[in-house]
């Protein structure tokens, strides 16, 4: 399998399949596409598994796209403004965290899976949500970030804080808290919200400069109100 990532603005991965190669994503995710593709949509590991995927904010249903004949292609595009990052599971032998809406594509050999953050708290109160998904496997997995992506590697013991929200995903050696941003006066009025997320090493981490959900928000706050 090949890939390209073309676009700036609202990126594509364009991905060239030969005979019997396939790659899936959500229901609806694929953008564009040449002949010689079949789409199966099913709920991809069971009914289980594909209600826990809707309780990390993702489809129910899967779509696989399998090439019926060699240099087919198909293309899927980011929902807003943002950047494509594959990640290789075969460098990641325990697998790799997403937080809900980065899942773009996967190869078949990528099992996705819910996962439990540790702290009950960080599901209570983080923008990741309690759920987390979990991709393991030896293939590459294709995330979506909005606005431009981060990668830092943190070392044993490392901490990150970011917003609540900015986090895309990151290796299981890395360990996730919210921690509540100190003092009256900031939570008041320092604008960055009540919690902010704690990131630990080691491990590889990747961050997005633009929250889409905060930024849809300011917009709407911005719109005229219904005087009715």
């Amino acid at each position: 399998m090949n890939y390209e990532i073309i676009g700036t603005t609202v990126p594509a991965v364009e991905i060239q399949l030969n005979r019997n190669e396939a790659i899936y994503s959500q229901r609806g995710g694929m953008t564009w596409q040449t002949d010689g593709i079949e789409m199966k949509t099913n709920a991809q590991g069971g009914i289980m598994k594909s209600l826990g995927r809707m309780f990390a904010g993702e489809s129910i249903f899967m779509s696989t796209y399998t090439a019926m004949q060699d240099n087919a292609r198909i293309a899927f595009a980011t929902t807003v403004p943002g950047d494509i990052i594959p990640v290789n599971l075969g460098e990641l032998p325990n697998g790799f965290m997403l937080q809900k809406g980065s899942f773009l594509c996967a190869e078949p050999s990528v099992n996705l899976s819910i996962a439990f953050t540790k702290r009950f708290s960080a599901g209570l109160f983080g923008g990741e949500g309690f759920i987390l998904q979990k991709a393991t496997g030896s293939g590459t997995v294709f995330l979506e970030a909005d606005g431009d992506p981060i990668v830092r590697t943190l070392a044993p013991g490392e901490v990150l804080k970011v917003d609540t929200g900015n986090v895309v995903g990151f290796e299981t050696s890395v360990s996730y808290e919210i921690e509540t941003v100190k003092g009256l006066g900031n939570i008041l009025l320092g604008g960055e919200g009540l919690f902010l997320t704690r990131l630990v090493g080691p491990g590889k981490v990747i961050i997005q400069t633009q929250n889409f959900g905060d930024f849809a928000g300011r917009i709407l706050s911005l719109l005229p109100k219904n005087s009715n």
